[in-house]
């Protein structure tokens, strides 16, 4: 099968860091560590795995800090190399394992990319204490080789499928899931808005455990990417009632934001500042630095840039005692002035993945609360979902797909899918 690898080396890293500012050939052209390969397909390792041909899948910010290099190198031990990438996945099952009964061949699903100690081979005895309460985006064994045998070496170390060298994702052809990470997709939720389940869950996961159903209002999000939007999303499918401001750049992102239900959108700069404002909020210079601001705030901010100027603006715009929630894949921030996280005791909690949660009465899994609010949202057309995919690309064009990924200003793009 077919592939797009992504292979890191000191060289690769050198020439993407350096040369990389000068053509983007040193970050994903033929210098570079990211090609089309061939590579072998992947067979069902046990009675509990799914082989599944893809349909589409999301290039994600993260896709594109990785192989830019520009992403903090904290995360390295958690993945494995060389990897085919890709985790928002959406495809058709190609055969299933006799332990497999929730799905069938030929069913539409969506991929949770992100292994459960169950999956890494693990009796539950040894699950650890992240996975054993249904918290496996944060497994504590995700370091360590798995004694499910894949490979003759068994499984290497590795969070998330497309980051990882055993488990292809969702830039190729086919892959393969344990049946824990499969779910079907409603008849009705068409292929353009099934392939946001994964990032759209990352949004519902914060808003259920962040508080965001709880907030006393309003509500800020900062952010034009897709994870904004399903913060957007999330807190108005799931209930939120409160004011909800968006903070958005250009044109066609306002847009995105109101149809999502915001009901204010302003752009970075006076008219953020004027919102705040708005909030009872009273501004004060200091004698050496950016303004600041006491009174009014908002309780709740999603910050989903994750940048040092947008933890900056959380930051300062957060009321006293509020909650900051971090989507945003924030590394290394130089020079964050964090005067403002004691001096209004502020709380900042991240959020990664997705898992067990708790909703209307019923334990279940986050994808499955995203893909139930989906398939609500579109019968009774509450928000618009199917404006968000705004480019496809076949596989052999991943460069062009890239391309309008990075230089998302200049081709209007908000998600990028590739179809293989």
């Amino acid at each position: 099968m077919q592939g797009v690898e992504f292979k890191v080396t000191i060289p690769g890293f050198i020439l993407a860091r350096s040369l990389g500012r000068l053509s983007d050939a040193f970050v994903y052209g033929a210098p570079s560590g990211v090609r089309l390969t061939d590579r072998p397909v992947p067979e069902v390792p046990g009675d509990d795995w799914v082989r599944i041909d893809v349909q589409l899948c999301g290039i994600c910010g993260s896709d594109l800090g990785n192989i830019s290099f520009k992403s903090s190198p904290a995360m390295e031990p958690f993945g494995s190399f060389p990897a085919v990438l890709g985790h928002e996945i959406l495809g058709r099952v190609a055969e299933v394992g006799p332990g497999v009964s929730h799905v069938e061949v030929g069913q539409r699903v969506v991929v949770d990319p992100m292994l459960h100690c169950q999956a890494r081979g693990w009796e539950e005895d040894s699950w650890c204490p992240s996975c054993a309460v249904g918290r496996h985006s944060t497994c504590e064994q995700s370091g360590d080789e798995g004694p499910l045998q894949v490979t003759p070496d068994g499984l290497a170390p590795g969070l998330t499928i497309g980051y990882h060298r055993d488990l292809p994702g969702g830039w190729g052809e086919q892959l393969i899931a344990h049946r824990r990470q499969v779910f079907p997709v409603p008849d009705d939720v068409p292929d353009r808005v099934a392939v946001l389940a994964e990032p759209f869950s990352i949004g519902v996961h914060a808003v259920l455990q962040g508080g965001g159903l709880r907030a006393r209002g309003p509500v800020l999000v900062i952010g034009s990417g897709t994870i904004a939007f399903a913060a957007i999303w999330a807190l108005r499918t799931l209930g939120y009632s409160g004011h909800l401001v968006a903070q958005a750049k250009r044109p066609h992102e306002v847009a995105l934001a109101r149809a999502l239900g915001a009901d204010e959108v302003v752009t970075p700069g006076d008219e953020a500042r004027q919102a705040l404002i708005d909030t009872g909020a009273s501004a004060y210079m200091p004698v050496v630095g950016d303004e600041v601001y006491a009174g009014g705030g908002f309780p709740l901010v999603f910050d989903c840039v994750g940048s040092r100027s947008s933890m900056m603006q959380s930051l300062r715009y957060a009321s006293a005692s509020g909650r900051i929630v971090l989507l945003g894949c924030a590394g290394q921030l130089r020079k964050l002035d964090l005067t403002f996280l004691w001096a209004k005791e502020l709380r900042v909690q991240g959020y990664v993945g997705y898992g067990a949660e708790e909703w209307n009465g019923r334990r279940l899994h986050t994808f499955e609360v995203t893909l139930e609010r989906m398939a609500a949202d579109l019968a009774t057309r509450k928000a618009t979902l199917d404006g968000l995919v705004t480019h496809v690309f076949p596989l052999a064009q991943y460069r062009d797909a890239l391309r309008a990924a990075y230089d998302h200003r200049r081709s209007n793009a908000v998600k990028v899918v590739l179809q293989p």
